[in-house]
């Protein structure tokens, strides 16, 4: 299949330089702010607080936003570590995504080639958020310097998301239909590679399942017991039924969570099974979501148990905007690609031979398209070292990624794009300790600093050009013309699984 690279020049990109001096300026207000920048990536790095449990990441951000001059509003969407900083008057309404939340058992000592534990058992930032929130902080504070500058009319809202590795906070924050008063949402993620981000991804539903049976005597009076931990096993042998009659795409996970004690000879009267459905289409994880639901009422039925069913989130598959794409395509490709010094491509060369697939090719486009993938080895050849110091070429070919991210629930309800940026060396896996040890190192501020300007300089670009947003709304109505099935039930509130 023939990629759809979008090298020629998008309908409304203007003749001039795409960093226009009054764009430049905004840039140069993220680089006089850097020192700020980093040091809150560092803090929240060392915070290393997990899913909806981020008050201290939360609180400083807030602390930050309210003297760089912007309208701050904790508890969003009653999530207490959510909020939102805004600047300006009137439309468009550019909203920039952040993440602040960690992992837990990844612990990991800054700038390391070892694995060393900061805080043994500790948390850590393997998926980099400290980073990814300080960029979008970033890339609001050179919009906030372009409309000072400017006096234009517009707003840049920079919304603070919690609980991204299980939370889904933007999720919740969708049912409340936040995000459908934006004209658009552009956020990054730390990555190997720097490129703009295309395709879709699984919509992901979390569902906690608490049995509750009878204890008793295993050997004296079995026939008295009714074993939560029975009702768990059958519920999980009903879902591996379930696996041959579902879409090749779905994938369903399970970890049980409590299994009712450690003693053989009791007949267990507790036990509790986290279950994580996913599916390519968010009204397909719904569907899907359902059947295990009367699995799980098969398994008390047959045990003679009873179980309480407690949602934990849900988010949907992303939807893709080339209109956006392409205009971040467009500044990334202006402003270039973070460089490195000889001192810091040691240390990712070095860091690259601590795991496997250090030579692995960057970019969704390469599992889909051999002409594409053959331009990228190109590129990698090179490059030479294991620092991916160039952008790939836009793809917008046909790309599905297996994973789940709520920033999926976003695009359903406005334009939504994002860009990945270099933080780790190419191959690095994800939620790794080497992707903690990057993340507190120059590398990865350089990353953070970098993507705020890419977006930075996108969303002027929004601001001042209504062809663009009238563009990306009507591909934005094209592709969500189902209507958006919202994956969080009524009265549920963001959960942490026991």
């Amino acid at each position: 299949m023939k990629t759809k690279r979008g090298d020629a020049a998008a309908p409304w990109k203007r003749s001039d330089d795409m960093i226009g001096n009054e764009k430049q300026k905004a840039v140069s207000a993220i680089d006089e702010k850097a020192e700020l920048i980093t040091r809150t990536a560092d803090s929240i790095w060392e915070f290393a607080e997990l899913s909806l449990q981020e008050e201290r990441s939360a609180a400083l951000y807030c602390e930050v936003l309210e003297n760089e001059g912007f309208a701050v509003e904790k508890g969003i969407c009653n999530i207490p570590t959510a909020f939102s900083a805004s600047f300006g008057a009137g439309r468009p309404i550019i909203g920039i995504l952040a993440e602040y939340d960690a992992l837990s058992g990844l612990s990991q000592k800054g700038g390391s080639l070892d694995r060393e534990e900061l805080i043994p058992g500790g948390c850590g930032h393997g998926c980099g958020h400290n980073l990814l929130g300080a960029g979008a902080m970033a890339a609001a504070i050179g919009v906030k310097a372009y409309l000072e500058e400017t006096k234009r009319p517009g707003t840049v809202v920079l919304y603070g998301c919690p609980g991204e590795e299980g939370g889904a906070a933007k999720a919740f924050m969708a049912r409340d239909e936040l995000w459908r008063g934006l004209d658009a949402a552009l956020t990054w993620h730390p990555e190997d590679r720097n490129e703009v981000a295309t395709g879709s991804s699984n919509s992901c539903i979390q569902v906690q399942y608490r049995f509750t049976g009878v204890a008793s005597h295993a050997a004296g009076s079995p026939e008295q017991g009714r074993s939560a931990l029975d009702a768990v096993e059958l519920m999980n042998i009903g879902v591996q039924f379930l696996r041959e009659h579902m879409s090749d795409k779905a994938r369903v996970h399970y970890a049980i969570t409590d299994a009712g004690g450690r003693s053989p000879n009791v007949v267990q009267p507790r036990a509790t099974v986290l279950y994580m459905v996913r599916s390519n289409h968010v009204s397909e994880a719904v569907a899907l979501q359902a059947r295990v639901d009367r699995i799980a009422e098969g398994a008390a039925l047959m045990t003679d148990t009873t179980f309480e069913r407690t949602f934990i989130d849900g988010l949907a598959d992303t939807v893709s905007n080339h209109t956006l794409e392409k205009l971040l395509y467009e500044n990334f490709s202006a402003l270039g690609v973070p460089t490195h010094t000889e001192e810091e491509r040691a240390f990712a060369d070095a860091l690259s031979k601590t795991y496997d697939g250090a030579d692995y090719l960057p970019g969704i486009g390469c599992d889909y398209d051999t002409e594409y993938a053959e331009r990228v080895k190109t590129l990698r050849n090179e490059n030479g070292g294991a620092m991916n110091e160039f952008l790939l070429p836009l793809y917008q070919g046909e790309a599905f990624r297996p994973g789940s991210t709520d920033v999926g629930d976003v695009s359903w309800q406005c334009p939504t794009a994002q860009i990945h940026v270099a933080a780790w060396p190419n191959g690095c896996p994800g939620h790794s300790w080497q992707n903690v040890s990057c993340d507190r190192t120059a590398i990865g501020h350089k990353a953070a600093v970098h993507a705020g300007k890419v977006l930075c300089a996108a969303a002027i670009d929004l601001l001042n050009g209504p062809e663009i947003l009238e563009e990306a709304k009507a591909e934005f109505l094209r592709r969500t013309e189902e209507g958006y099935t919202c994956p969080i039930p009524a009265g549920a509130v963001p959960t942490v699984p026991d």
